[in-house]
């Protein structure tokens, strides 16, 4: 039987219960842990015997998860899923607040900049809109024109057809 970390434990519980609700299924693709310990698990936290802490990770401030992020920046593959286990994380969660801390020192757009992409996303609806008007304004022209030369061709078959038996 295995003995699993129980930070581990506790963060796999909080995700199994509101609000995260993450399904047992993925739950057991993520981790490799056996379903029937996770149904385990979830029911005694659903009758009180099991205490979990609310959302672990949603208690760390910004300082600690930066922190994570420097730890792990030099790690391979094997010794970040080592550290995750140890502390109770999810690889996926790391390369989340990883790519947070290159995006907070990116170059922010100016409110001229916001304003200018409103007015071409405007402008670019205005000509999807005249665009497809105007594209069901020929299809009708066209199906007009092949009703009229049908017209003109059924007119001359009968004109033949007439001259043919007379």
């Amino acid at each position: 039987m295995n003995q699993y970390p129980k930070e581990l434990k506790e963060s796999i519980i909080a995700r199994m219960l509101t609000p995260n609700n993450v399904s047992v299924s993925q739950l057991v693709r993520e981790t490799g842990i056996p379903k029937d310990t996770l149904y385990s698990w979830r029911s005694k936290a659903c009758k009180g015997k099991t205490p979990v802490k609310s959302n672990i990770h949603g208690k760390l401030s910004s300082e600690e998860k930066f922190d994570i992020v420097l730890e792990t920046s030099s790690l391979n593959e094997t010794e970040l899923s080592e550290y995750c286990r140890r502390k109770g994380l999810f690889s996926q969660q790391i390369t989340v607040w990883q790519e947070n801390c290159r995006q907070a020192h990116a170059p922010q757009t100016s409110k001229a900049d916001k304003i200018t992409i409103r007015a071409q996303k405007n402008s670019i609806k205005h000509l999807e809109t005249d665009l497809r008007r105007k594209e069901k304004a020929l299809a009708e022209a066209a199906a007009l024109l092949i009703l009229q030369k049908k017209v003109h061709t059924g007119c001359n078959m009968k004109k033949y057809k007439k001259i043919t038996l007379a």
